[in-house]
């Protein structure tokens, strides 16, 4: 089977920084042709979602309005790995953050590419669980969010209604669909 060469890449201009994404552009070199292309890409710092699992089954999510799609959503915790931060580490943040809940120690599920024909991170999936309600939400003044809790059993429902849409969110919940059928 014959593969792709990677093409060479100039140094990538920032043309605007938004604070938590930049937007590059960079000229490329075909490796076919050796014909130069601007191409554009969109830089930031890694992501993490949780799905966070309380002793009785129930997957921790949140409601949220998202201003990209000017709806309100039901999505599991997540969010952008600060700098000196593991994944883990801002999977736990992140949980505790946007629902007040806590539990054991973040299990990785798996690392997906957002969408690798325009972003340069990745977002790691973790499962926490026996999560409990430890404390408020502790949400910053640009996010608001209401914790909903859903039964395992509910899952594919909600997926197949349509009401989880967060293509991030699908990509952790099959990580944890792969990860539950491994261990029973």
């Amino acid at each position: 089977m014959k593969f792709p060469k990677p093409w060479r890449h100039g140094e990538i201009e920032t043309l605007q920084d938004c604070t938590v994404f930049s937007v590059g552009r960079v000229l490329a070199e075909s490796p076919k042709t050796g014909e130069r292309h601007t191409f554009y890409r969109i830089d930031s710092s890694d992501w993490v979602n949780v799905v966070p699992l309380t002793p009785q089954g129930e997957i921790v999510m949140v409601r949220q309005f998202r201003h990209g799609s000017r709806q309100v959503t039901l999505e599991i915790p997540g969010g952008i790995v600060d700098p000196g931060e593991s994944p883990a580490e801002a999977a736990a943040r992140e949980l505790l953050e946007e629902t007040g809940y806590r539990g054991g120690a973040p299990t990785p599920l798996g690392v997906v590419n957002p969408n690798p024909a325009l972003f340069g991170n990745c977002c790691h999936s973790f499962l926490v669980r026996d999560v409990v309600p430890v404390s408020e939400i502790q949400n910053s003044a640009t996010e608001e969010t209401a914790v909903a809790l859903v039964p395992q059993r509910d899952l594919q429902q909600h997926l197949a209604r349509g009401e989880i849409g967060h293509a991030l969110v699908v990509a952790a919940l099959y990580w944890y669909e792969l990860w539950r059928s491994a261990e029973l």
